[in-house]
This record gives structure tokens, sequence and C-alpha cells, in this order.
């Protein structure tokens, strides 16, 4: 089983974005934030984004939204837009929703070739081929082990159909607590995701927060490695 416990120690902690629809901003604009907070954590980033999906929010802001397929190929577009000025000396890009003509991207972020990229959602045909071709994270929104298992098998099956190794895709899920905060829930669903290959179990704390689940959280998941 190749479980990573959250609340194991480490000596090197990583920071990571929510994932972030990307129709929020240019990618040429989050590639640049990427670059510089990158450079500032001291190569810490993992860089979280999506198609979008907040419609609420998205009207509130006066920002277009789109249909499904329209999110998913806009999507893809900046994901290529995204590597290419992370890792490129300069980017020529011309996509339906994207035009770039020697874009720069300087300075380069710490981490080569660019900040892994962490795509959350589960849609079978669009999202998870972006996830094959682009991402060094896949998140699972969450759901029964089953559920996971058949998304794991599409996206391997993807990664397949484009000659790329599926072990390279790092996989988490979130995990939850009792209904009453108590841990057993999300030390049993993280060990059924463990046997069924997942790497990273992200548990959520809802409110109110207390801090003395952390230690028993910590000692019952270490116990899964």
């Amino acid at each position: 089983m190749t479980l990573t416990a959250l609340a194991q120690a480490t000596s090197r902690l990583r920071l990571g974005t929510l994932v972030t629809g990307i129709h929020y901003r240019h990618p040429a604009v989050l590639a640049n934030m990427a670059a510089t907070l990158d450079i500032v954590s001291g190569g810490r980033l993992e860089l979280g984004i999506g198609a979008g999906w907040n419609e609420e929010e998205s009207g509130a802001y006066g920002i277009e939204l789109g249909g499904p397929a329209e999110r998913s190929d806009r999507f893809e577009e900046a994901c290529e837009v995204i590597v290419s000025l992370l890792t490129r000396e300069t980017t020529d890009f011309t996509g339906k929703y994207y035009q770039l003509t020697g874009a720069r991207c300087e300075p380069k972020p710490v981490q080569q070739p660019h900040p892994p990229i962490v795509i959350g959602g589960s849609g079978e045909r669009r999202t998870l081929r972006t996830t094959a071709r682009f991402a060094q994270h896949w998140n699972f929104v969450g759901g029964p082990p089953e559920e996971f298992a058949r998304k794991r098998d599409v996206l391997h099956a993807h990664c397949r159909d484009i000659g790329r190794d599926p072990a390279e895709i790092v996989l988490s899920s979130h995990v939850r607590l009792g209904p009453d905060g108590e841990i057993g829930p999300a030390i049993d669903t993280a060990a059924a995701l463990g046997d069924l290959g997942l790497d990273l179990a992200i548990v959520v704390l809802p409110p109110p927060h207390d801090p003395a689940v952390l230690a028993p959280l910590a000692d019952a998941l270490a116990q899964l490695r």
C-alpha cells in the first residue's frame, strides 16, 4: 500500500494552491504568478488548476463561465499555454481562446521543468485526458473507493493512449471525519483508497476546529503506511 499520511512529519513541506478555475485569470498571467510564487517559496509550489464550475461566483464577478464543452476546450488550451511559458524561452500559441506571440515568462520557476501541476476533477472524457497530458498530480474530489478505482483506470488508459507512464502522476483524494468529528471514517476511507493505489490522503477538518484531533489522527494515519 502506497499511502502518504499528510500528518506525517516532513522536512520539506509543499506549498499548494487550492484548485483555481482557469477562467478567472488569463493563463499567461497565472503562469507568471506561479513562477514568482515558486521562486519566493524556494521551489515548493504545486499549481492547482481546473476547468471551473462555480456558476454563482462567476456570475457575481461578471466572468463568463461557459458550458461544459467550452470549459474543457479552454482548460486544455490554458494548460498548454502555462506549461509552454514555464518551460520555454518564448511561446507562440494560436487557439480559440488564447493567442500569444513571442510571449515570455521570466524569471523561470525554481522547479524544473516546472512546478507540479495538480488537476482536480473526474470528467472521464476530457478532464482526465487533460490530466494525462499535463498533470503531475490528480486530485479525486471524493467518493466511494469503487468510484476512485474506476476513475483511476480511466486516467491510466488515457496515459497509455499518449505513451505516458501512469506512475508519473500522484493520486490524491479528500477524506473526511465523521459527523461528530470522529477520526474512524477518515482512517477507513484512507485505508480503502490506499489499497487501490492512492498516494496522498487530504484530510478535511470541518469547523469547529479542535486541535485535539490532530495527534490521534496522525498516529492512526501513520499506522497505514
